[in-house]
């Protein structure tokens, strides 16, 4: 039985073919336009009101999360982002379809990640008929800078994804991948835990003979 829409924004969430130009879509555009002029345009040391106004564009936004500007999406309504994310400067966000990140995930700057599809068919696409597919980034994830997310990609948990990479297709967890196209180059195992925590408790050491 075929799924009866009622809007050109129910066929856009459900990712079939859809035209943008709709009053109801554009009203949405438009009150992203203003959220983001804002964002981009506060005074460099406005942190809170930045962060204020992003709690107000995306969808959630979880606790301990912070976003640099200049910052840019479609939407940012079908945008959820767990606890302690991290995105650097230019990111941009093309939430048509609904894009959900993860905790403790960390981008790099020019980030992109894309959920919109055109038809191949070049009088369809001249149409104006678009689609989108959705976007999902697991827990304990990190984007180098410039990286490319495609439509309808799924990125699993404790992913490291190198910077340049073109990510077309799904990651499994526990993976470093790298490349356009992206494609896995090994696990991450016990080894790259073992030297990291090593790092990471000469640094605390440093750190308590500082302040004792």
């Amino acid at each position: 039985m075929e799924h009866t829409y009622t809007s050109e924004k129910e066929r856009m969430l459900d990712g079939v073919l859809y035209v943008a130009n709709d009053p109801q879509l554009a009203a949405d555009n438009m009150r992203k336009r203003r959220l983001v002029h804002e964002i981009n345009t506060a005074p460099y040391d406005a942190l809170d009101r930045r962060m204020e106004l992003f709690h107000e564009l995306l969808g959630s936004l979880g606790e301990g999360s912070f976003i640099e500007a200049p910052f840019n999406c479609d939407y940012g309504s079908n945008t959820f982002i767990g606890r302690n994310f991290y995105a650097n400067m230019d990111c941009i966000f093309l939430d048509v379809a609904p894009i959900t990140i993860g905790d403790n995930v960390f981008f790099g700057p020019r980030v992109a990640l894309y959920t919109p599809y055109h038809p191949i068919d070049a009088e369809v696409r001249a149409a104006q008929m678009e689609g989108a597919l959705p976007i999902t980034i697991g827990n304990d994830v990190w984007f180098g800078g410039n990286v490319v997310v495609c439509p309808g990609v799924t990125i699993g948990d404790d992913v490291v994804i190198g910077a340049g990479s073109v990510v077309a297709k799904d990651i499994p967890s526990h993976s470093v991948a790298v490349g356009n196209p992206c494609r896995v180059v090994r696990e991450i195992g016990d080894r790259d835990r073992e030297y990291w925590q090593a790092k990471a408790a000469e640094y605390r050491a440093w750190k308590a003979g500082q302040t004792a």
